[in-house]
């Protein structure tokens, strides 16, 4: 019954991306049919068509790029502030981790204007620092390692102390091997989180070839008409690394979460 029930629940999630593939193949008389066909056309060159409308391989390099510098920034970032959190004792501790908790109560909108005009001034509209540097830190990463840096030995840090470590190194050849579950729970989140943002790189970069792929594929969407098999195309296609990521690492992802769940 369980394996029914979970068969089911799969069948569910994966009816989207089905209906994504076959609407990908119509025509656009095909896709705003009423009522809605199942059987494609044939249309394989709506993935071609992709390639004729935007600079795509340019917008795929810029997600990528964007994607794998704001990933390794929040493991290395996040995690040495969620150490000093952790394991160090200094005055306003908690207080200060309480400031950074605060941070996720407010919606993320809120912080576009001032981001925007930091970034304006600094002269870095329409290139890829606008689209990594606001991404480098995240206040849920800190909290997310921080919970697994509590529950690792305390003995560990006062032996490499012993040994003569100064907390730099401790963080780095002690911590940071034993947390790869929550770094890499953080990297995957992170990975999907930046690969599918949409409203910063649409703000922040109108250059078509400096777009990422989730706002260069938003400009296929026209006022009066939008040819939907064609971007149905686009987004599978824009969908497919994020998707091979997940299920390549969702041991990994899954053991980490768990891990830092049951941490206090």
């Amino acid at each position: 019954m369980t394996h029914t029930l979970l068969a089911i629940g799969a069948a569910g999630m994966l009816a989207p991306y089905v209906w994504q593939f076959l609407t990908s193949l119509k025509t656009l008389a095909g896709a705003t049919r009423v009522p809605p066909t199942v059987v494609p056309d044939g249309r394989w060159d709506n993935y071609g068509q992709i390639f004729r409308l935007l600079p795509f391989q340019a917008q795929f390099l810029n997600t990528l790029v964007m994607t794998a510098a704001r990933s390794l920034g929040q493991v290395l970032l996040c995690s040495m502030a969620a150490y000093a959190f952790a394991r160090l004792r200094f005055p306003g501790r908690t207080f200060l981790f309480g400031l950074f908790l605060s941070v996720l109560m407010v919606p993320p909108q809120l912080f576009i204007i001032p981001q925007y005009e930091i970034i304006a001034k600094l002269g870095w509209l329409n290139s890829l620092p606008a689209l990594i540097v606001p991404g480098l830190f995240s206040a849920f990463g800190v909290f997310l390692l921080r919970q697994f840096f509590l529950g690792l030995p305390a003995e560990l840090d006062e032996a490499a102390r012993l040994d003569g470590a100064n907390p730099l190194r401790i963080w780095w050849s002690v911590m940071m091997p034993l947390a790869r579950p929550g770094l890499m729970a953080l990297g995957i989140l992170t990975t999907i989180w930046s690969w599918n943002d949409f409203f910063w790189p649409l703000v922040v970069n109108n250059d078509p070839k400096k777009m990422t792929l989730s706002a260069g594929l938003a400009s296929l969407q026209g006022q009066f008409m939008t040819d939907y098999p064609v971007l149905m195309a686009g987004s599978l296609l824009a969908s497919l690394p994020v998707i091979a990521v997940f299920v390549a690492m969702q041991r990994q992802f899954v053991q980490g979460i768990a891990f830092t769940g049951s941490k206090g």
